[in-house]
């Protein structure tokens, strides 16, 4: 019996001679009934994070889109201000669209001047029913729409109540810098960019404007039918004018250079406002769309643009070249004086920060000016005998001279 036992023990505790299918199937069982307890474990400990979180971002999607909106509009209502009521997630923006739509399909009569049905006809609408203090929605956002005077005295603040919407994936398609900045950051480009401003500054400008403007009349000039009349179209003409005035004055170069940043900013534009309806949604402008990526690649190529045209200042300026006090010269000057031996940006702007404003001052000021330019010469198209008059009064202080900047304090009609 004793001989016997050590080999019952061996084939029980080494079955070697099971087959082998058979001892990988019983392993597997016996790893299975381990692991299995755990692993059920884990599982349900993933699922439910991934549950609570999923939750939590919901729960703050829907206090975002709507009981956030609400709580405004009510706070808003209680302060006495009336308007549309907010709806979920688009507020007013298709029927803005829609009204704006119809607006365009009409003609306005020539000499008419009654241009905010035309031009906001549902903001025209709101105003007109609800008064001058009165709300409407940009998505979830509320719009109060005021008289100037108060809009004056509310962004002029100096106290930091008044604060900006934020559209970060907005912003860094089309332009940051300065007007997307608050509190300290605000503080310190204002501080930067204030000395670009200056009357005295502004004064050396005058060359570069004369030159800007004389060529594009001489352009017009040599455009001159036999008849000695040409029709243009003034718009895209002031938009070349105002490019080159930025180009030469704020970054010490010329249109040719700056020709492809006006292109690129004005396809992004259109299609931003093309796509008004959708970009209200969260997270829309991430989505791999066609129209997105196209966006990302315009933003892309401005920004690389303009790191060129940084760089080549950037290496002159260390090789001892004048800064030459323009926007541009300013904030590399801030950069390079901001930035320790390890290379970080203290005090100054960072080159992302310059490529920032940069940017913006090649959008915010082309496009305002030319319209701007364009809308008075539409103005003056309506009124030859001001024309007349600002003709006479131009040439019997210049002549035909090179208008200076001393002359303009003793213009009465064209100030």
């Amino acid at each position: 019996m004793h001989s016997s036992l050590p080999y019952s023990f061996n084939r029980i505790s080494h079955p070697t001679n099971l087959p082998p299918i058979k001892r990988e199937r019983e392993r597997d069982m016996v790893l299975t009934a381990l692991i299995s307890p755990a692993l059920v474990q884990w599982s349900f400990l993933v699922c439910g994070s991934l549950g609570f979180v999923l939750l939590w971002q919901a729960a703050k999607l829907i206090d975002r889109l709507w009981w956030h909106p609400r709580r405004l509009e009510r706070a808003l209502r209680a302060e006495g201000l009336r308007g549309t009521s907010y709806r979920f997630l688009v507020g007013d923006v298709i029927d803005y669209e829609r009204r704006s739509k119809e607006a365009r399909s009409r003609s306005m009569p020539l000499r008419c001047h009654n241009i905010a049905p035309l031009v906001a006809p549902l903001l025209h609408d709101i105003v007109r029913e609800h008064g001058k203090a009165c709300i409407c929605w940009f998505g979830p956002y509320p719009k109060v729409i005021s008289d100037p005077e108060q809009t004056k005295e509310v962004m002029s603040n100096k106290f930091g109540h008044f604060e900006k919407l934020k559209f970060p994936a907005l912003s860094r398609l089309l332009a940051g810098g300065v007007a997307t900045y608050e509190g300290e950051q605000w503080v310190k480009h204002r501080r930067i960019l204030n000395p670009a401003f200056h009357l005295e500054k502004l004064k050396l400008m005058m060359p570069a404007f004369s030159t800007c403007c004389q060529e594009l009349v001489s352009r017009w000039t040599q455009s001159l039918g036999s008849d000695g009349t040409y029709e243009v179209d003034v718009c895209p003409e002031f938009q070349r004018l105002t490019g080159d005035v930025i180009s030469r004055t704020a970054f010490g170069s010329n249109y040719a250079e700056g020709a492809r940043i006006f292109q690129l900013q004005s396809e992004q534009t259109a299609r931003i406002l093309a796509r008004v309806k959708k970009i209200i949604i969260p997270g829309y402008l991430s989505l791999p769309t066609r129209n997105n990526r196209r966006m990302s690649e315009i933003n892309n190529e401005i920004e690389s643009i303009l790191l060129n045209l940084i760089g080549e200042r950037m290496q002159a300026m260390q090789e001892g070249e004048n800064t030459k006090n323009d926007l541009l010269g300013l904030m590399l000057e801030s950069n390079m004086r901001g930035t320790d031996e390890n290379g970080q940006c203290i005090s100054g702007m960072t080159i992302d920060e310059v490529v920032e404003e940069c940017k913006l001052f090649y959008f915010a000021g082309t496009e305002t000016t030319s319209i701007l330019l364009t809308w008075t010469m539409v103005i003056l198209s309506m009124h030859p005998e001001w024309q007349d008059r600002a003709r006479e009064e131009v040439l019997g202080l210049f002549g035909k001279n090179k208008i200076e900047y001393e002359g303009f304090g003793r213009l009465k009609t064209c100030r």
